[in-house]
Protein backbone atom coordinates (compact mmCIF):
# COMPACT_ATOMS: atom_id res chain seq x y z
CA UNK A 1 0.00 0.00 0.00
CA UNK A 2 1.43 3.45 -0.91
CA UNK A 3 2.00 6.00 1.87
CA UNK A 4 -1.11 7.97 2.69
CA UNK A 5 -2.60 10.26 5.32
CA UNK A 6 -6.36 10.29 5.92
CA UNK A 7 -6.86 13.00 8.57
CA UNK A 8 -4.70 15.54 10.38
CA UNK A 9 -6.48 16.87 13.46
CA UNK A 10 -5.40 19.95 15.40
CA UNK A 11 -6.55 20.60 18.97
CA UNK A 12 -7.97 24.12 19.33
CA UNK A 13 -9.12 26.19 22.29
CA UNK A 14 -11.79 28.18 20.43
CA UNK A 15 -13.45 26.44 17.48
CA UNK A 16 -15.08 29.57 16.01
CA UNK A 17 -11.75 31.41 16.10
CA UNK A 18 -9.89 28.47 14.49
CA UNK A 19 -12.57 28.15 11.81
CA UNK A 20 -12.27 31.87 10.96
CA UNK A 21 -8.48 31.52 10.64
CA UNK A 22 -8.91 28.56 8.27
CA UNK A 23 -11.74 30.06 6.21
CA UNK A 24 -10.67 33.71 6.07
CA UNK A 25 -6.90 33.21 6.20
CA UNK A 26 -6.53 30.26 3.86
CA UNK A 27 -9.90 30.37 2.10
CA UNK A 28 -10.68 26.78 3.08
CA UNK A 29 -14.43 26.17 3.51
CA UNK A 30 -15.47 23.33 5.82
CA UNK A 31 -17.28 20.26 4.52
CA UNK A 32 -18.66 19.50 7.99
CA UNK A 33 -18.96 21.44 11.24
CA UNK A 34 -20.67 21.01 14.58
CA UNK A 35 -20.16 22.47 18.06
CA UNK A 36 -16.86 20.63 18.66
CA UNK A 37 -15.21 19.84 15.30
CA UNK A 38 -14.74 21.26 11.81
CA UNK A 39 -13.58 19.16 8.86
CA UNK A 40 -12.10 20.61 5.66
CA UNK A 41 -11.52 18.46 2.58
CA UNK A 42 -7.95 18.93 1.44
CA UNK A 43 -6.15 17.48 -1.58
CA UNK A 44 -6.12 13.84 -0.59
CA UNK A 45 -6.82 14.08 3.15
CA UNK A 46 -9.09 15.84 5.65
CA UNK A 47 -8.02 18.58 8.08
CA UNK A 48 -9.84 18.51 11.41
CA UNK A 49 -10.06 21.33 13.96
CA UNK A 50 -11.26 19.81 17.23
CA UNK A 51 -11.95 21.43 20.56
CA UNK A 52 -9.10 20.59 22.91
CA UNK A 53 -11.21 18.94 25.68
CA UNK A 54 -12.95 16.65 23.19
CA UNK A 55 -9.64 15.63 21.62
CA UNK A 56 -8.12 15.02 25.07
CA UNK A 57 -11.09 12.82 26.04
CA UNK A 58 -10.83 10.86 22.80
CA UNK A 59 -7.06 10.29 22.91
CA UNK A 60 -6.84 9.83 26.67
CA UNK A 61 -4.01 12.37 27.05
CA UNK A 62 -3.45 16.08 27.43
CA UNK A 63 -3.10 18.06 24.23
CA UNK A 64 0.28 19.77 24.57
CA UNK A 65 1.71 22.84 22.88
CA UNK A 66 2.24 22.55 19.14
CA UNK A 67 5.72 24.01 18.87
CA UNK A 68 7.38 20.80 17.69
CA UNK A 69 5.29 20.60 14.50
CA UNK A 70 5.02 22.88 11.47
CA UNK A 71 2.37 22.52 8.80
CA UNK A 72 3.18 23.81 5.33
CA UNK A 73 1.01 25.45 2.69
CA UNK A 74 2.90 25.54 -0.60
CA UNK A 75 1.80 28.11 -3.18
CA UNK A 76 2.34 28.35 -6.93
CA UNK A 77 4.05 31.75 -7.10
CA UNK A 78 6.50 33.78 -5.08
CA UNK A 79 3.95 36.63 -4.77
CA UNK A 80 1.39 34.30 -3.17
CA UNK A 81 3.62 33.84 -0.11
CA UNK A 82 3.11 37.44 1.04
CA UNK A 83 -0.59 37.45 0.08
CA UNK A 84 -1.39 34.31 2.10
CA UNK A 85 0.69 35.48 5.07
CA UNK A 86 -1.15 38.83 5.08
CA UNK A 87 -4.56 37.09 5.10
CA UNK A 88 -3.45 34.82 7.95
CA UNK A 89 -2.20 37.78 9.99
CA UNK A 90 -5.47 39.64 9.33
CA UNK A 91 -7.34 36.53 10.53
CA UNK A 92 -5.65 36.55 13.94
CA UNK A 93 -2.30 34.93 13.18
CA UNK A 94 1.04 35.94 14.67
CA UNK A 95 4.14 36.43 12.56
CA UNK A 96 6.83 33.92 13.53
CA UNK A 97 9.26 34.61 10.68
CA UNK A 98 8.95 37.09 7.82
CA UNK A 99 9.19 35.63 4.33
CA UNK A 100 12.77 35.20 3.15
CA UNK A 101 14.79 32.93 0.87
CA UNK A 102 16.02 29.71 2.50
CA UNK A 103 19.41 28.28 1.45
CA UNK A 104 17.74 25.70 -0.84
CA UNK A 105 15.91 28.43 -2.81
CA UNK A 106 12.36 29.65 -3.08
CA UNK A 107 10.64 31.78 -0.45
CA UNK A 108 9.08 30.95 2.90
CA UNK A 109 7.72 32.54 6.05
CA UNK A 110 5.92 31.33 9.19
CA UNK A 111 2.67 32.39 10.88
CA UNK A 112 1.22 30.89 14.07
CA UNK A 113 -2.51 30.53 14.54
CA UNK A 114 -4.07 31.52 17.88
CA UNK A 115 -3.56 27.98 19.21
CA UNK A 116 0.17 28.14 18.51
CA UNK A 117 0.25 25.85 15.46
CA UNK A 118 3.06 26.97 13.15
CA UNK A 119 2.13 27.35 9.47
CA UNK A 120 4.88 27.63 6.87
CA UNK A 121 3.83 29.45 3.70
CA UNK A 122 6.26 28.42 0.97
CA UNK A 123 7.01 28.79 -2.71
CA UNK A 124 9.52 26.28 -3.99
CA UNK A 125 10.05 26.37 -7.77
CA UNK A 126 11.50 22.85 -7.67
CA UNK A 127 8.33 21.35 -6.15
CA UNK A 128 5.58 21.38 -8.78
CA UNK A 129 1.93 21.74 -7.75
CA UNK A 130 -0.63 20.00 -9.98
CA UNK A 131 -4.13 21.17 -10.82
CA UNK A 132 -5.50 19.43 -7.73
CA UNK A 133 -3.08 21.29 -5.45
CA UNK A 134 -0.86 18.25 -4.84
CA UNK A 135 2.81 18.99 -4.28
CA UNK A 136 5.41 16.62 -5.70
CA UNK A 137 8.70 16.30 -3.87
CA UNK A 138 11.53 16.86 -6.29
CA UNK A 139 15.03 16.66 -4.80
CA UNK A 140 17.06 19.59 -6.00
Amino acid sequence: MPPSMAVITLAVADLARARRFSEEGFGWPPVFANEEIVFTQMNGFVLGLWLRPAMEADTGRAATESGAVALARNVRTEAEVAAVMERLLASGGTLLRPADAPPHGGLRGYVADRDGHAWEIAWNPAWPIDGQGRVTFSPG
